[in-house]
């Protein structure tokens, strides 16, 4: 089969290569994959970002494809399934927070892109039968990212004002989607006036530039201030967005891109009641209410370009660039 892995010895850092299909334990399945899709820890591995990093390594956490083989006959009702995998490996016991074993598939493990790929056979669940290909590939890791900061932490309720900053990226993308399917009333940030364009189709009521020093003036002109407030970015600009917040309300950020802040507004956090929460990606209970949302919902994720997996480097560029409106998917 062919695969994209981590080869930090070239200037690209990925190779498109023949790899011997993988073998299958007792406990997992082979698939055949139809899609796969690029999430930025991919994009970290390339830059030599992340943890824990091996060359070698068939990178990608997304993707969606039919059981070809299970290893043992206990899995034997999967073969030929149309399924989707939840990359979210070892979560633990607890719904609070992940356990010490936790990891996400495609690195350290071989991920998905790649013809086939080998999973544990509990990270399987069928693919919602509304969906092409293509949309179910970019669901699973920054939807259940998007569902846990939103649902779980941040505990969205109909009618409330919510601001998802950082719009076009898929964790984001899927936020607001989400938001907007459970009621709220979603504004978004971003420095780009096409991507607000695409918002607007989407169903958001407002769009702020956060390049602006005026835009948190104009957000609270606007909105009165918001109830929970989904980020990825951190940094100084956390301030801001303690400032665009209610009293009472939620800041949930489940990434941190812009680093630390150089200080943190702390008496505006308690004087206003605020909370501010960590997320990640997800437990499996989360996995499973985030497809339940988007089967109820029938939600379609935006997806931003298709590549030819064997292209990988230039939709590894697309997303360096970021110039994307939603998911990068590509096709083996």
């Amino acid at each position: 089969m062919k695969g994209i892995v981590l080869n930090r010895q070239l200037e690209e850092k990925i190779q498109w290569i023949d790899l011997p299909v993988p073998g299958v334990n007792a406990n997992e399945v082979l698939v055949r994959v139809k899609a796969a899709a690029l999430n930025h820890r991919d994009e970290w591995s390339r830059k030599g970002l992340y943890p824990n990093l091996k060359d070698g390594v068939v990178l990608g956490s997304d993707g969606a494809g039919i059981v070809d083989s299970v290893g043992a006959e206990l899995h034997s009702q999967w073969i030929g399934k149309e399924v989707i995998i939840n990359p979210s490996i070892h979560w633990g016991p607890s719904q609070l927070a992940q356990g010490k074993n936790f990891e996400i598939l495609g690195m350290p493990r071989n991920g998905t892109l790649a013809e086939y790929v080998t999973v544990p056979a509990d990270r399987l669940h069928l693919k919602p039968g509304h969906l092409s290909w293509e949309e179910a590939a970019a669901l699973p890791l920054a939807g259940l990212t998007a569902f846990r900061a939103l649902v779980y932490q941040g505990q969205v309720k109909s009618g409330e004002k919510v601001l998802i900053t950082g719009i076009g990226g898929g964790v984001a993308q899927f936020a607001a989607q989400f938001a907007l399917a459970l009621g709220a009333e979603v504004y978004v940030s971003s420095s780009s006036e096409e991507k607000f364009k695409k918002a607007i189709s989407l169903g958001v009521l407002g769009t702020f530039n956060y390049i602006l020093e005026t835009w948190t003036e104009e957000a609270l002109r606007q909105t009165g201030g918001f109830d929970l407030i989904i980020d990825g970015a951190a940094g100084d600009t956390l301030n801001q967005l303690i400032a665009v917040a209610k009293p009472g309300g939620r800041i949930v950020f489940y990434g941190a891109t812009m680093g630390n802040p150089g200080k943190l507004e702390a008496r505006k956090i308690f004087w206003n009641q605020l909370k501010i929460m960590g997320s990640t990606m997800g437990s499996d209970q989360d996995f499973e209410g985030m497809l339940n949302l988007v089967e109820r919902h029938r939600i379609k994720p935006v997806v931003d370009s298709v590549f030819p997996l064997k292209n990988a480097t230039d939709a590894f560029d697309r997303m360096k660039a970021g110039a994307q409106f939603g998911k990068i998917v590509l096709i083996p």
